[in-house]
């Protein structure tokens, strides 16, 4: 018997440790990301684990596990997502919440610099979102926060 021969007679022995392992595996690295795409890798182990058990050759067990982790990713995961994210608060936080927020210029404000005051009271760095300058004193609109800096547009009520 050749050395290769022996080596795919081994895999195929002990390829349910493989599967144990993948789904270990999977399961550690699920509890650590929880976005359900590694439980849905460990479901497609745990097929494969069931086809190793059933005879099936390792090379067919391979794809059988891909295809059913494929399917789950696909079928079985979005649904899941939904669900934990039934119940989440709808309003916006953090600086997604200061998009559209109106304010006043404090400073003529260019696409260099500016200084603006919102209407929740804190003032940010600005620059605007064109390439017209707003004069001081003007209303200002938020379109986006870009780290400690408000992009801002002229508001006309």
């Amino acid at each position: 018997m050749d050395t290769f021969a022996t080596f795919v007679e081994f895999i195929d022995q002990w390829a349910w440790v493989g599967w144990l392992v993948l789904i270990a595996l999977f399961l550690v690295i699920e509890m650590l990301t929880l976005d359900f795409t590694f439980l849905m890798l460990s479901f497609g182990s745990a097929i494969g684990l069931v086809t190793d058990f059933l005879g099936v050759p390792v090379w067919v067990q391979v794809l059988i596990a891909a295809a059913a982790a494929a399917l789950f990713i696909l079928f079985l995961r979005p649904p899941l997502i939904k669900r934990l994210h039934r119940g989440e608060d709808p309003t916006k936080s953090n600086v997604d919440a200061l998009v559209d927020l109106r304010g006043i210029a404090l400073q003529d404000i260019t696409q260099i610099s500016g200084q603006v005051k919102l209407s929740n009271g804190d003032t940010w760095t600005a620059r605007t979102a064109g390439s017209v300058a707003i004069p001081q004193g003007s209303p200002i609109a938020v379109n986006a926060i870009h780290g400690a800096t408000a992009t801002v547009r002229p508001v006309n009520d």
